[in-house]
């Protein structure tokens, strides 16, 4: 319990807003990743397929003692969108309906597309924001024209105000592609330095800022599924806080990193070493064409490169990580469409050094694995901005268990080991419920 202003007493759980009325989902890119959520909620929907990969919708959470045998599911614990109450709309570069574009990516059967074909055709895509020079490989035919970004970014709002008359609450979520490698600079320092920037079309402000600045500066939630530099900079985390907007980024955890994160963590709770981890992929979708461009690549990089490290801690075991050599391909190979393949060849060492190897090959479906990433990032910034506690401190460093590249706080270092992410999200749903936090001591079962 804790204490009130008027000096009652009140819930965590009273303090979280009901989830009420319609929640609007704007997706920027209306591609094969944002297709099959939309798809896959309205098959759901109609009970023709199970949320599987989601843990808004299958996933349970532990209460109280493992005796007490409380294991509630997690969209029954904490006051989530129900998936009846989601309305889809979003910006795309092409002017292809949701269930054109899902055709075009070929991620779903025909089958599954026909039943639900009525439906997805009515999502027709707003004009995207686009500039080439941050995508090299896709030509945009369905794209807004302004003076200048910040008359963009005007554009923008204008379609989420639109959109916010017939819902009651707004999420955006970045499923859009690639874009190249941008570091922050002096433009993204502040808000005003920002707002300047976008008034002058600083190079420094590419296509997905545009969009978080148009959804913070409405108050709007927004993820970021990419490895772009997007909501990740002091300008835009200030406008997250000043707005009570959440925010979360960056890049779907979906196969190899989402492997990296399960094996690392156990390599380094045995103590074994690593001496190198090659890591190549093969993908034929528009994903794969964007990264097949250099700078779109040194992008994907770094946001793959990272979780090692960080996992590792090559400075506190430098007998076993120090020299790790970590080198990552991706390859674009059309006849694969999003049947993307991957290589690991891990390079491990044992008692007094010996040598040891493994070899992973992961045949995934991408956007099969991105699709309930996407969903559950949407409800739970829904819940987040309806969460006193959570929606005016800008990231949600929660929400990291779904990210490649976890964005925190300045000078915290990222946490990757999948398990310890696990954890961290359940107990922040247990900490704004009221309810203790699980710490697996379990000496409580021995006194």
């Amino acid at each position: 319990m804790s204490t009130a202003k008027d000096g009652g007493t009140k819930t965590a759980a009273e303090k979280v807003a009901p989830a009420t009325g319609k929640l609007g989902v704007m997706v920027v890119g209306l591609g094969a990743v944002a297709t099959t959520m939309i798809a896959g909620v309205e098959a759901v929907r109609h009970g023709q397929a199970k949320p599987i990969g989601s843990l808004t919708q299958m996933g349970t959470i532990r209460l109280g003692k493992r005796t007490d045998n409380k294991t509630p599911l997690v969209k029954d614990f904490v006051p989530l969108a129900d998936l009846n109450d989601l309305v889809f709309t979003g910006w795309d570069i092409f002017e292809d309906n949701v269930y054109e574009a899902a055709a075009h990516a070929e991620v779903l059967d025909k089958p599954t597309l026909e039943k639900l074909k009525p439906y997805l055709e009515k999502i027709k895509p707003m004009p995207a924001v686009f500039d080439q020079h941050y995508v090299k490989r896709l030509h945009g035919t369905h794209v807004k024209k302004g003076n200048n970004k910040r008359d963009l970014a005007e554009q923008v709002m204008a379609d989420i105000r639109n959109f916010k008359k017939t819902v009651d609450r707004v999420v955006m979520i970045w499923c859009g592609s690639t874009e190249i490698f941008l570091e922050p600079s002096a433009v993204h320092a502040s808000i005003a330095a920002f707002e300047k920037g976008l008034e002058s079309n600083d190079p420094g402000i590419a296509p997905s800022q545009i969009y978080a600045y148009a959804a913070l500066k409405e108050g709007v939630p927004f993820a970021n599924g990419a490895p772009n530099l997007t909501v990740d900079t002091k300008a835009l985390i200030e406008l997250s806080k000043q707005n009570s907007a959440p925010i979360c980024g960056k890049d779907f955890k979906t196969g190899q990193t989402f492997m990296k994160t399960v094996l690392a963590p156990a390599f380094k709770a045995r103590l074994l070493g690593v001496n190198g981890w090659f890591s190549t992929n093969i993908l034929g979708n528009r994903d794969g064409e964007v990264l097949d461009e250099p700078q779109s690549f040194k992008t994907k990089e770094e946001s793959k490169l990272g979780s090692l490290e960080y996992i590792f801690q090559p400075e506190l075991y430098p007998d076993l990580y120090k020299h790790i050599y970590h080198k990552i391909r991706i390859n674009y190979y059309p006849p694969r469409g999003d049947q993307k393949e991957a290589w690991d060849n891990i390079d491990i060492f044992g008692w007094l050094g010996y040598p040891m190897q493994i070899k992973l090959n992961f045949l995934c479906r991408d956007s099969i694995l991105a699709a309930p990433i996407a969903l559950d990032l949407v409800l739970f910034l829904d819940l987040a901005k309806r969460t006193p506690e959570l929606r005016s401190i800008g990231i949600q460093e929660w929400l990291s268990f779904y990210l490649k590249s976890p964005q925190t706080a300045e000078g915290l270092s990222p946490e990757h080991d999948l398990f310890i992410q696990s954890m961290k999200l359940k107990n922040t749903l247990r900490h704004i419920m009221g309810e203790d936090l699980i710490t697996h001591l379990g000496l409580e079962y021995y006194d």
